[in-house]
């Protein structure tokens, strides 16, 4: 029987629980106040990428370095998330959102006042705890306060808003540090200003979640898969992995790629290598959301194997037009790719399993967008940017031809008992960065 199930996971569900004593405008501010919060998380997660190329010649330190710095982002924001991203249940949405936009004013000032790369080490890492400790509360609350009877649309949201933000952060860093002065200050500057201003915003924004106990308690790091899960989860390792591999190849080593191979020493080129494959993705993850997981997930797949081979291919040629041609084409197989298989797990758990079930995803995706990061950087020097850059692609689609055939040779399931309730509407999609 024909799988209907949508990439996400999601059936229609009655309208989302709204905070009494509010206004539906004030409810509708809300939401797209928290909308844009996400989006500049993720700007600001994506803004150093174009900066990186400056820090390396000013401050002489080696590739293994610079993919350390950004990896550490990455764990240290997976580790927040696995600790703090249910504590919002408890405490309420806004505290944790105000102490992540703290946070992050924290780290961009240290960004701002950077010397060396002990403090970039440490703005990462403060900025990681800001984005894992803010970004669940952010992502339900958009559920929460979803205007009624539209709870597509905040699926929409919590799946594109970082993402979108990568690629707006990466593209406005790059014309700054390009075409603007003082480009190692600039772009933190002007996000000091947005997020300050999203603070003083967040005043306006509905609490939705009453206080309660049992915060310490939910402090605790969960991350499991259940039973009917597993073979859903061991098929969608493989994609998992590739596309969040090749999403921290490409944020960490994308700019120096630009440089190193093609000889661009424009700022803006490395910034528009990190937005070519997130802002496709973000669009290709919206357009996926309605569409069958598994078959989704083979076309992901091959659409992924095909666009990691023309970056190869340009790459291997000295084409930028073949590798930009690539990167776009890598960004639809990572958007749809990344939807699908997160919606071909969802449908498998019981609405109190899938917490520690998207625990157990989000370990995997950092741990391959980190560990593929640090791996480059440490073979760079032994091997060079060209030969590291296409082993990696080859190792990418393998993952993703893999990952396809398991999805191809495994037998459709059984339609899903009535009685399993189906998934939230904006499950949030963990952020690349």
């Amino acid at each position: 029987m024909k799988d209907t199930t949508c990439v996400d996971g999601t059936t229609p569900v009655p309208d989302q629980r709204h905070p009494e004593g509010t206004t539906t405008r004030r409810r509708d501010v809300g939401f797209w106040l928290l909308a844009t919060t996400a989006l500049l998380f993720g700007a600001a997660s994506s803004a150093p990428s174009p900066l990186y190329v400056v820090y390396q010649q000013r401050w002489h330190f080696s590739a293994p370095t610079l993919t350390l710095v950004f990896a550490s982002y990455a764990l240290v924001l997976l580790i927040t998330l696995l600790v703090l991203g249910g504590l919002s249940d408890f405490v309420g949405r806004r505290p944790v959102i105000a102490a992540g936009l703290v946070l992050q004013l924290i780290a961009l000032s240290i960004f701002l006042t950077a010397h060396d790369v002990e403090a970039l080490l440490a703005a990462r890492i403060v900025q990681g705890i800001a984005t894992g400790a803010a970004l669940g509360a952010v992502s339900a609350g958009i559920a929460d306060l979803a205007p009624a009877g539209r709870s597509a649309l905040a699926s929409a949201v919590n799946t594109a808003s970082v993402t979108l933000g990568l690629a707006v952060g990466a593209l406005a860093s790059g014309v700054l540090v390009q075409y603007e002065p003082a480009p190692r200050v600039l772009i933190y500057a002007l996000l000091i200003v947005l997020f300050g201003a999203l603070l003083l915003a967040l005043a306006v924004v509905p609490e939705s979640v009453p206080r309660r106990p049992g915060a310490l308690g939910s402090l605790r790091p969960r991350a499991g898969v259940p039973a009917p899960a597993r073979r859903a989860f061991r098929n969608a390792v493989p994609v998992v992995i590739a596309t969040w591999a090749i999403g921290g190849l490409m944020l960490s080593l994308g700019p120096s790629i630009a440089v190193g191979v093609f000889g661009y020493t424009n700022h803006l080129v490395g910034g528009l290598v990190v937005t070519a494959v997130a802002g496709v993705g973000s669009v290709a993850s919206v357009i996926s959301r309605g569409r069958e997981a598994r078959r989704t997930m083979v076309q992901a797949c091959l659409v992924l194997t095909l666009g990691v081979a023309l970056v190869l291919a340009g790459v291997a040629t000295e084409s930028l037009a073949v590798f930009f041609t690539g990167l776009i084409v890598t960004g639809a197989g990572f958007g749809a790719g990344f939807v699908s298989a997160l919606g071909s797990i969802a449908v498998k758990a019981d609405p109190q399993e899938r917490a520690e079930l998207f625990a157990a995803l989000f370990v995997v995706s950092y741990a391959a967008f980190g560990g593929a990061a640090v791996l480059a950087g440490l073979a760079v020097p032994h091997f060079g940017l060209r030969p590291t850059t296409i082993g990696f692609g080859f190792v990418v689609i393998a993952l993703a031809l893999l990952a396809a055939g398991a999805e191809l040779t495994t037998r459709r399931p059984a339609p899903i008992a009535p009685a399993r309730t189906p998934a939230p509407a904006a499950t949030p999609l963990p952020t690349i960065r």
